[in-house]
């Protein structure tokens, strides 16, 4: 969709002047005759009162506050992978709140009669028994899922909660275009639209006493306590993910934050003695509930798709066992089978009583020969629907294929007819996006949430509604590319406003224990500490080198350059032994590769990639603030892939900002996340890198002996690496000598850069962390943290400065400098082994150089 630009918005009045309905279809702000409807009058004079100025000003701050609070929809196809912003147009869906009350008596007979449907196909079968369902059509469904048939429901209530799609029809007529009862997706954007909505347009949204939300969150939040099988305060609920690479990654980790739930994939969960459990570091937690965001098929590969890895093996029996509630309850996908429609309405007659208020969009099911007949008479007028696609899949429209396609589409349905199903073709509703100069009408989808209470449904007051990026589009799904939007549904008079902090809530405890963190969470939260350090540590060093290479060079002689450029590059690439005479000789292409190309081997984008990715993995344990300085992070790692600096002096405009994000990322998970379990981790793997880090760069720049001028450069350059600068001065007043930079930067315990201090840390962290030692005995972690601290302390700095007798190499130090990598390499392995599950490695698609010894 075309951008808003400040020149491309002009005269307000221009905005809606030439706005004109789609013949033959409903528009939510303007009649067919060409009328404003009343409730957008104040809304629209809003937006003329704003200006031009005003509305851009408004549309790049909601871009700027989804950038900064990383919303996206992932396609695993699409180019941006998982940094694919969430697209929202700046105007909502307008609805009275009179027209919202009807429909949501139609929603909520909708919602009860699916969740007596589901009963009903996963107990007695009545209506299939009774001949009121065909047979073949819910036990040919790939939904239906047969291990699930008997299973005991807590509370009769397997739909805990369920979306469903709606559009209008020529008259204005709410028609359901699909439902969504497995995994129901879409709540937590709907969440966080409004958040930016009301944030970018305070006033108006005030002023238009628009229905609040959290409500439905709250009434989400009783539900599955309720439901679970121990009552609180003991129960403990989680939501399940399929983890990074599922679509809609960003809402679920939102969602948990919001209900306060843990967020969790197959791998952290077990299932023993018939009951559900959470693989934490210390201890296996009970869960009582689970809201799912995995499909049915794959949540339990014992018993369903055997070939799944996001599931939990047993979780079935744990649910036939009733130890554990999964919501919605698994098999509830068989509702979603388009073909239902057909017979909804005399279902609704024989289980409720009543005729259906919300009508379905006319739909045949090709499995019926009567309903066959008249799709194949009248093919080009129709929808067709393979029966099992996935939800948001595209649809068959028969008068847009080529001859051939469309005999071919014949033969199936005739082969096949049960796996078809047709519906009427109907011009979608349309409501105004803002396109360029002015608004234009585009169609549109309104997805609507709710939430089962103790008697009936809640509707969220609202939902999200989604436009097609083209006025003639015949789909509209975030799949193909579609804008999301808010739904505002209007008050009469102003609406109190609520949060989910607020109010008692009598099933929830006042206080509850904190849940520990997974082994998968912990491996993510170590190797976050690591990364950001690594880059850290990385742009500090190579922006000391390009300064030494660019800046100094004319005026020192060419042999002490050169033996500093090459312990730098030593010291930046981690390897051991000379370079080779056209490295040393031109060290430029080398560093230019280090700073920019993804491709090359330890260079600072894959290191960026790796903190994004791990980030990522567990971006629900990180707060808002914190995602922004990743999401700067990201935009930095971006700049330099995208457009490599080509001049060594230049690079430097681009690493002081970056090693500034990397500096608010370290101050912000050590000062906003609570020092829990979690923190340990990620402190202690950022401890453990520096320390890596310290002594590598101490051993590749003074273990060689170089000229005073030599290693007053390189003396000059470790102090800088790491910002010890100033204290230097202050505390050595002879010059620079390598005993006063070992005192500094390699014993002193109170110096955060120091060696010492980062092993003084690693041991106040790791007594912290859970052990299965026994009593009296000294844990390997324990015995290695010692070893190295030891060998620190008693180190004699006369000894290890002095020269061997060849004069050339300092022997002592650079034995002990190994020692001590060694160690704290050792240190690494050993938490891994204790800690960190191997087969469940965060990473793979980094591969293991990019984690391996280095």
């Amino acid at each position: 969709m075309p951008s808003l630009t400040a020149a491309a918005v002009g005269d307000p009045h221009e905005l809606i002047d030439h706005y004109l309905p789609t013949p033959g279809g409903y528009d939510e702000m303007r009649t067919a005759e060409g009328a404003l409807r009343p409730h957008w009058r104040y809304f629209l004079e809003a937006l003329r009162t704003l200006g031009p100025s005003g509305i851009e000003s408004r549309w790049r701050e909601a871009r700027r506050l989804i950038r900064d609070n990383g919303v996206t929809y992932n396609l695993c196809d699409d180019p941006q992978g998982v940094s694919r912003p969430w697209e929202l147009d700046l105007l909502p869906v307008l609805i009275r709140s009179d027209e919202w009350a009807q429909l949501e008596r139609g929603l909520i007979q909708r919602a009860e009669l699916l969740n007596q449907l589901l009963l009903d196909l996963y107990g007695p079968r009545t209506l299939i028994a009774g001949g009121l369902l065909p047979a073949e059509l819910i036990d040919a469904y790939p939904g239906y899922l047969l291990p699930c048939h008997g299973l005991q429901i807590a509370g009769g209530r397997p739909l805990v909660h369920c979306a469903m799609d709606l559009t209008r029809d020529a008259a204005g007529r709410w028609r359901v275009i699909g439902d969504r009862t497995q995994n129901p997706s879409g709540s937590g954007y709907a969440l966080e639209n409004r958040v930016v909505l009301s944030r970018v347009m305070p006033s108006l949204f005030r002023d238009s006493h628009v229905h609040r939300l959290a409500g439905f969150y709250r009434s989400m939040r009783r539900a599955l306590t309720r439901l679970a099988p121990r009552q609180a305060p003991a129960a403990r609920i989680v939501v399940l993910t399929p983890g990074p690479s599922s679509e809609a990654y960003f809402e679920h980790a939102y969602l948990a934050n919001y209900l306060g739930y843990n967020l969790v994939q197959g791998a952290d969960l077990s299932v023993r003695d018939g009951a559900l459990w959470l693989r934490t570091l210390g201890r296996l937690e009970r869960i009582d509930a689970v809201l799912r965001r995995v499909e049915d098929a794959c949540c339990d590969p014992l018993e369903l798709q055997e070939d799944s890895q996001l599931g939990v093996p047993g979780l079935v029996q744990a649910v036939r066992a009733g130890n554990v509630t999964v919501a919605n309850a698994l098999g509830s996908a068989v509702l979603e089978h388009p073909g239902l429609m057909a017979f909804l309405p005399r279902l609704c007659q024989h289980l409720l009583g009543e005729d259906l208020l919300l009508p379905d969009i006319p739909t045949w099911w090709c499995g019926d020969a009567g309903h066959r007949a008249r799709v194949l008479e009248d093919l080009d007028a129709l929808i067709i629907k393979p029966a099992g696609s996935p939800p948001g899949e595209r649809c068959l429209l028969p008068r847009q294929m080529e001859p051939a396609a469309r005999a071919a589409l014949i033969a199936r349905i005739q082969a096949e007819p049960h796996r078809f199903v047709a519906q009427e073709y109907i011009v979608p509703s349309t409501s105004p996006a803002l396109i360029g100069r002015r608004l234009e009408p585009r169609p549109t989808v309104l997805r609507t949430f709710l939430v089962a209470e103790e008697e009936g449904y809640a509707v969220m007051p609202g939902g999200l509604s989604r436009v097609a990026p083209e006025r003639d589009a015949p789909m509209i799904s975030s799949r193909l590319g579609g804008l999301g939007k808010d739904t505002w549904v209007l008050a009469s008079e102003p609406e109190r406003q609520e949060t989910l902090l607020g109010g008692a809530d009598l099933l929830a405890p006042a206080v509850i224990q904190e849940s520990e963190v997974s082994s998968r969470v912990a491996d993510n939260l170590f190797w976050i500490g690591r990364y950001a350090e690594r880059a850290e540590g990385m742009v500090r060093l190579l922006r000391i080198a390009i300064f030494e290479l660019s800046e100094r060079q004319g005026y020192l002689r060419s042999d002490d350059m050169a033996g500093c450029i090459h312990a730098l590059l030593q010291a930046v690439t981690h390897e051991d032994g000379d370079d080779d005479a056209r490295r040393l000789h031109d060290p430029t292409p080398e560093m230019l590769a280090l700073i920019a190309d993804p491709r090359h081997p330890g260079s600072l984008p894959q290191t960026l990639q790796a903190l994004g990715l791990a980030a990522w993995s567990v971006r629900e344990r990180l707060s808002a603030d914190t995602w922004r300085v990743v999401n700067e992070i990201e935009r930095h790692l971006h700049a330099l892939t995208r457009h490599p600096p080509i001049e060594i002096g230049r690079a430097l405009d681009e690493l002081d900002p970056l090693v500034t994000a990397l500096v608010a990322f370290s101050a912000l998970t050590h000062e906003n996340m609570t020092h829990n379990e979690g923190w340990h981790f990620i402190a202690a793997g950022r401890r453990l890198e520096r320390g890596l880090n310290t002594a590598a760069l101490l051993r590749r720049t003074l273990a060689r002996v170089g000229r005073e001028h030599e290693e007053n450069l390189l003396i000059e350059a470790v102090l800088g690496v790491t910002d010890s600068l100033i204290t230097y001065r202050r505390r050595y007043q002879a010059g620079t000598r390598v005993g006063a930079l070992l005192d500094l930067v390699f014993r002193d315990e109170t110096n955060p850069r120091s060696l010492a201090y980062q092993l003084v840390q690693l041991e106040q962290l790791c007594r912290k962390m859970p052990s299965d030692e026994p009593s009296g005995g000294r844990p390997v972690i324990d015995r290695l943290i010692l070893q190295g601290l030891t060998g620190v302390r008693l180190a004699e700095i006369d000894r290890l400065i002095r020269p061997a007798r060849n004069g050339v190499k300092r022997i002592a130090l650079q034995r002990l400098l190994a020692k001590l990598e060694g160690q704290l390499a050792a240190l690494s392995d050993a938490l891994t082994a204790q800690y960190f599950r191997h087969e469940e490695q965060p990473h793979a698609l980094l591969g293991r150089a990019v984690r391996g010894p280095r």
